[in-house]
């Protein structure tokens, strides 16, 4: 599955330190995504229970010319009684960022998501700081819908965020 320079494929074990990066490294996440220091072995007991792919969501790797540059995610949010929908999320490497392919692989989560589940509704959030995140994911074709007042706690203090969604009847012209 590629589209332009991305692709996805699931987790093997040899890419767990690869992962574990996201967790011990705070230049590998970002300003963003950095909220301190977390279980590194995190990923290698989810890895262990369900290679981190089951009906409450999943992980990704994001590959570019052969290459892991980060990691696309998705988790199972309950809308009501018998529905629900996906939060997704990206992280990518420092030097992979600014070059287009958070946006390419933001769209094509969301095809692969509507390809392969029912849900009507795909959502994202980012911190309204992150100016660049919101650019991408208007270019990937989500919605903003509205701001999270103190939505989040990093690094000393409570943060807005802006709250995103893509329908399946929108994405289904992409």
């Amino acid at each position: 599955m590629s589209i332009d320079q991305v692709s996805f494929r699931p987790v093997a074990e040899d890419d767990l330190p690869f992962l574990e990066r996201f967790l011990l490294d705070p230049e590998a996440t970002g300003p963003f995504e950095w909220h301190g220091w977390r279980d590194p072995r995190r990923w290698r007991r989810r890895w262990a229970e369900n290679a981190l792919l089951d009906s409450e969501g999943g992980v990704l790797l994001v590959v570019s010319d052969d290459e892991r540059v980060g990691l696309v995610a998705w988790r199972k949010i309950i809308t009501g009684q018998g529905s629900y929908c996906w939060n997704v999320g990206i992280n990518l490497l420092p030097e992979a960022r600014g070059k287009g392919l958070g946006t390419q692989a933001q769209r094509h989560l969301v095809r692969y998501l509507f390809a392969h589940t029912q849900v009507a509704r795909i959502e994202a959030d980012t911190e309204s700081a992150n100016v660049a995140e919101q650019r991408s994911l208007e270019k990937a074709g989500f919605t903003r819908e509205g701001v999270l007042r103190s939505y989040a706690f990093r690094d000393g203090e409570w943060r807005d965020a802006v709250i995103y969604s893509v329908l399946r009847s929108e994405a289904s012209s992409w």
